[in-house]
């Protein structure tokens, strides 16, 4: 048996462990692992009770690091950081059709996947590798062929190419009855799906109405969630009406799936880039993805 092995505890416990700790949430790190929250809670315990250690302090928003947990956070993240740039590279140096592309979670599910599916076809011999995370900035790409960059498209390192400029507006479920509901005041009237978004940057309804120069406050009952993803599938699922961006519902409410409610729609200014750092030229596989990507639009 392998000394790592008898020593150390499950290495799926440990990717959940850094995840809930770097999220303060159990929620968010289930939806960044694609498991349920139930799942997450179940591999924390194991983990806890194999290594005989508290590692979080329950609290009713959230969770938070005990000081072993602390410790033992800054470690994991130190080596699963170190392991992944590792194995990026050697994807890079001994893998010549790899390509490696950042972007967010919601872009990723609801725009890069249907034309990753597509490239598939036309190019069988790229593989395309994604990962996906919500919170980036200029500096996240020196590991990454490319990557998608929410913005103004002005970054001193980076080349961008817009992908998709930022338009948002309210929809819901068809079922929803929205015939009383033609302006912005009776729109903020009813209680709204809301995103809380402080952790990361995306507009929220008070930012959309402000757009309009219209103030805003969140109506009682109004219910909150932390992910973009989350409050999206909220919509979808009839509970409430929701903001948008124009790459998540423009098919679906072309398709009857779902309704714009109102003729509002916030075009920010800003948009989703494909970018990647200047100082490097882009491997041939790259160079043919980052060309097939922006022809699809």
């Amino acid at each position: 048996m392998s000394r790592y092995i008898k020593k150390l505890p499950p290495l799926e416990t440990l990717i959940a462990f850094e995840s809930v700790g770097r999220h303060g949430s159990f929620t968010q790190a289930a939806t960044e692992l694609y498991l349920t929250q139930s799942a997450v809670s179940k591999q924390i315990r194991q983990l806890e009770d194999s290594l005989k250690i508290q590692l979080f302090e329950r609290k009713p928003r959230g969770v938070v690091l005990t000081p072993a947990g602390e410790e033992l956070h800054q470690t994991t993240e130190q080596i699963f950081e170190k392991l992944q740039h590792k194995i990026i590279k050697l994807q890079k140096t001994h893998q010549p059709n790899c390509v490696t592309i950042l972007a967010t979670h919601a872009l990723t599910q609801f725009w890069l996947f249907p034309k990753l599916v597509e490239f598939h076809k036309a190019y069988p011999d790229i593989t395309v590798h994604v990962d996906a995370i919500n919170t980036m900035d200029e500096s996240s790409f020196t590991q990454y062929d490319l990557g998608i960059l929410y913005g103004a498209g002005h970054w001193s390192s980076l080349h961008s190419q817009c992908l998709i400029p930022e338009v948002i507006y309210p929809v819901a479920h068809p079922d929803i009855d929205i015939s009383q509901i033609h302006s912005l005041q009776d729109l903020a009237a009813v209680p709204l799906v809301q995103i809380n978004a402080s952790a990361w940057d995306c507009l929220d309804w008070k930012d959309w109405f402000q757009h309009f120069n219209m103030p805003y406050q969140i109506a009682l009952g109004s219910p909150t969630f932390n992910q973009l993803t989350l409050a999206f599938h909220a919509v979808q699922q009839g509970m409430g009406i929701g903001l948008a961006w124009s790459f998540m519902a423009d098919e679906l409410v072309h398709t009857g799936k779902l309704q714009q409610v109102t003729k509002f729609k916030c075009n920010t200014g800003n948009g989703e880039f494909l970018v990647y750092e200047k100082h490097r030229k882009l491997s041939e596989a790259a160079q043919i993805f980052h060309d097939w990507l922006i022809k699809s639009i």
